[in-house]
């Protein structure tokens, strides 16, 4: 499209000049009301992620115990999202898009154990901002092949300078073992488009349920672990904290003085 523009421009004439002038100034207009709808579900993301990366901190911090190992975020290619619109039909304009297509904006969490998975779902979804549109639980129900995340489907405003939009964003919440798995048979079926074999899908199913099972003998060895740590615990754990990877000393008669008035 854009070598039929040139040419045009290129043509003899004064209409064929200014046609081409007129498609050119139509690219850029757009070209740039896509760049501000893929930033606006950047935006989405970013937000998102702060706020995860805000309780990681306030977990590490205040709780003794972060339940985050780590985030990744994804934003869907202009190509892919063309890809996708084709594949499902979509109509070809942005209010369509924005409707249909909830997971231009992706951010996955990975946590330590089921309960944390749980955990930082209800917190996420108790922030006044943050409109739950779907929740699809494959922990409880897992996909056939095995498969076991908790999906989010929310809503998140960005104030733009303009405007305020909501855009969606697609959370997937799993523990490393999980993410193990589900980052294995991605790489193993990566562009398989043929049926796979019984034998194998059973093989792959099991996989799943020995990660599955091992999700739940370390959560029951951390719960074990952590009353120990409980009944051990020393006045110099009481009289330090640590804030930005220093430790800082409390004095004794700080904490008295909040305790007398209780």
């Amino acid at each position: 499209m854009l070598c039929s523009i040139i040419k045009l421009s290129c043509g003899k004439g004064r209409n064929a000049l200014h046609t081409g002038e007129s498609n050119i100034q139509s690219l850029k207009e757009i070209r740039k009301e896509l760049t501000r709808f893929m930033m606006s579900y950047k935006f989405g993301l970013d937000e998102m992620d702060t706020k995860i990366q805000i309780l990681k901190e306030e977990f590490q911090h205040i709780h003794d115990y972060n339940p985050i190992e780590h985030t990744k975020t994804r934003l869907k290619s202009p190509e892919s999202i063309f890809k996708k619109i084709t594949r499902k039909n979509i109509d070809f304009n942005l209010e369509s898009i924005e409707h249909a297509i909830r997971d231009i904006a992706g951010i996955r969490i990975v946590c330590s154990f089921i309960s944390d998975i749980y955990k930082i779902s209800d917190l996420l979804q108790n922030q006044k901002d943050v409109t739950v549109v779907e929740c699809k639980d494959y922990i409880k129900n897992p996909k056939p092949n095995g498969y076991q995340s908790l999906h989010l489907i929310v809503k998140i405003p960005v104030y733009l300078s303009d405007q305020m939009k909501e855009v969606y964003v697609e959370i997937q919440i799993r523990t490393v073992a999980m993410d193990f798995w589900a980052s294995l048979e991605h790489k193993i079926f990566y562009k398989y488009s043929k049926n796979v074999p019984e034998d194998l899908t059973k093989e792959l199913k099991f996989t799943a349920t020995v990660a599955s099972e091992l999700d739940y003998r370390m959560e029951k060895l951390h719960k074990e672990i952590n009353k120990l740590k409980e009944s051990e615990a020393n006045e110099f754990d009481l009289l330090h904290s640590e804030l930005n990877n220093e430790k800082y000393h409390i004095p004794i008669a700080l904490l008295e003085s909040f305790l007398g008035k209780e």
